[in-house]
């Protein structure tokens, strides 16, 4: 097929994410090498959100490829009862990257339901019921990760749940207090979730998720020693704290797991996305020594047919070693100092830029009305003229691709991406917000 007929027949059959249905423009990619991927009339363009913050290494990867390769000649799947090299070496490998307290693995097909595998192994062990997460938040749209997600997403899944509550985020860009530090910040949301699971009844709260930073809803990065007080609060009641690594993981902040950060150590960790690169799906739950002893003589009730694909398994193996192999810690590192002072330009450039947010190569831009009043160019949950998406229409022109969330624009490139394409890319970025300037500010 060329190019036009397969954008016509993925508009006449396929049911897009997110997306009402009609005037839909899908771009057919023909192929893709490093940060770029093209269409079929040959443009050119940058992935600047490693499509779904999971294409972490890019497109052509021949480790990655070649592994899976290997896996398809020996064999492609076997049950999850079965013994598969892949499996049980990528679950070693992933609990070597953890701190020692961490046991076992169990896998998923992706970071949906790995929260709610993560949940359910919280309920169990705890044989508690109630699950705190946070409002601004993002963990899947199934039905149980969906309940945990507290943006507008979760809506259609209304009535919810009983026993999913949720909490406010350390949001200090649109918190109606001012604070003197980040440490005064952090004191104020603490105080205020402890005295929500006094109220909510801390005998009855088997866990909580968060984001270890805040993904698709504003890369909302924890205040000082918020996390670590999160963990205190926990350690105080005999509650499961469970971080969400599905998009912060994997190198994406410039260390392997995004809580080395914070100074902390979580009960439970959910992955995906940059395990595999989106080169095979695959997720999973990384559970401490003392909750997977529990399940040595106690049913685990958790059961996915594909869990722990031997393909996946085997794409994750290679994805692993890539990133030790490739130093790509160290050029996260690297370039994510470019991209800090990249996003402060823009900041101080652009009367529409309220605030930018970044650690490593996870960075978003905050769009303003006025940054006095701080009112977002959209309102929360709407855009009833569809402001973001001409923006992104006009990034697109530039063969800028990235995608926006509520009045969010995110930046966050493959992480094999060099100084000069980054500069080269927030080029085309600087001259789209200069548009939006005059459009929507004048």
């Amino acid at each position: 097929m060329n190019g036009e007929e397969i954008k016509e027949k993925q508009k006449s059959y396929v049911l897009q994410s997110w997306s009402k249905q009609g005037g839909l423009n899908p771009i057919p990619v023909e192929r893709g090498e490093g940060i770029y991927f093209y269409d079929y009339d040959k443009k050119r363009y940058a992935d600047m959100s490693s499509q779904l913050v999971n294409l972490n290494l890019g497109f052509g990867n021949q480790d990655i490829a070649d592994a899976i390769k290997v896996q398809v000649d020996q064999f492609s799947f076997v049950g999850p009862s079965y013994g598969a090299e892949s499996r049980s070496k990528l679950a070693e490998m992933i609990i070597k990257l953890l701190p020692d307290t961490f046991g076992k693995v169990f896998f998923t097909n992706g970071g949906a339901d790995a929260n709610e595998n993560a949940i359910k192994i919280a309920r169990m062990y705890t044989g508690k019921n109630k699950v705190f997460s946070r409002y601004r938040s993002y963990h899947g749209s199934s039905f149980g990760a969906g309940n945990l997600t507290g943006e507008p997403r979760r809506y259609p899944l209304e009535p919810g749940i009983p026993g999913f509550i949720k909490f406010f985020d350390p949001y200090i860009y649109r918190e109606a207090v001012s604070f003197d530090s980040e440490e005064e910040a952090t004191a104020y949301y603490l105080a205020k979730l402890r005295e929500q699971i006094l109220y909510e009844g801390p005998d009855n709260v088997a866990a909580i998720v968060l984001e270890t930073v805040t993904g698709s809803n504003g890369v909302i990065i924890p205040p000082k020693g918020y996390l670590p007080g999160v963990r205190k609060i926990c350690d105080e009641f005999g509650i499961i704290m469970i971080l969400d690594e599905v998009m912060a993981g994997f190198g994406r902040t410039g260390t392997m797991f995004a809580f080395e950060n914070f100074d902390v150590v979580p009960d439970l960790i959910t992955f995906a996305k940059g395990v595999t690169c989106g080169y095979v799906q695959l997720g999973g739950v990384a559970v401490s020594s003392e909750i997977a002893a529990y399940f040595d003589d106690h049913m685990l009730s958790c059961g996915l047919t594909y869990s722990g694909h031997p393909l996946a398994c085997a794409a994750g193996v290679a994805c692993v070693n890539y990133y030790a192999k490739a130093k790509v810690l160290g050029n996260v590192n690297l370039v994510g100092k470019v991209l800090a002072e990249e996003m402060e330009e823009l900041k101080e450039k652009h009367t529409c830029v309220g605030d930018v947010r970044y650690l490593g190569l996870f960075a978003c831009a905050e769009l303003v009305k006025d940054k006095e009043t701080k009112e977002a160019l959209v309102p929360y949950g709407q855009d009833p003229e569809g402001i973001m998406g001409k923006i992104l229409g006009l990034l697109k022109d530039r063969g800028f691709m990235t995608y926006s969330h509520e009045n969010m624009v995110f930046v966050c490139p493959p992480l094999i991406i060099t100084k000069k394409q980054l500069r080269e890319e927030m080029g085309k970025l600087d001259e789209v917000l200069c548009i939006v300037d005059k459009m929507y500010l004048s």
